[in-house]
């Protein structure tokens, strides 16, 4: 049996990751779906990991491709962490202001340059909605354990492909 090879991996994560961040911006303009600090802190990650994942799967060589996903691996297990949060603290408060996710979007400014992609909308309690039966935060929850998974898996392997 054939296996992926790293690169391969790199650019279907890369891939995964941009098209969470277009769904969650569908979820919030044509379905109301309004995102609260931790949201946008997630959108962030995924962002970054997209472009990360991108580029070590167009790097040449391994050693480029294993030290980027060696720098992806705390943004991927910190994603981890804020979708937990988010489900078991966050959403049963009636404010995230202050929080360490509203803290990171105001350093970061993103909600002033691109307020319909980074701009909080909701408290975490209202942003608290279920896609298929699962709260949309565990959907970003599985996506970020595949990212820590496959960047492991390109730390690690030294095959080049």
């Amino acid at each position: 049996m054939r296996t992926l090879s790293p690169r391969l991996m790199l650019l279907v994560l890369g891939l995964l990751c941009a098209g969470s961040v277009g769904l969650a911006l569908l979820a919030q303009h044509r379905f109301d779906m309004q995102p609260c600090p931790w949201c946008i802190l997630q959108r962030i990650l995924f962002i970054v990991l997209s472009v990360l994942a991108l580029v070590g799967a167009a790097l040449p060589g391994n050693l480029g491709r294993r030290v980027l996903s060696a720098l992806s691996l705390p943004l991927a297990l910190g994603g981890i962490a804020a979708a937990l949060w988010q489900h078991f603290v966050a959403a049963k408060t009636s404010s995230c202001a202050l929080t360490f996710a509203d803290r990171v979007n105001s350093y970061f400014g993103l909600d002033t340059r691109w307020p319909e992609w980074f701009e909080v909308r909701a408290n975490c309690s209202d942003a608290a909605v279920s896609v298929l039966g699962v709260p949309f935060e565990f959907w970003a929850l599985a996506l970020f354990a595949v990212a820590t998974v496959v960047l492991s898996i390109s730390v690690v392997t030294s095959r080049r492909a």
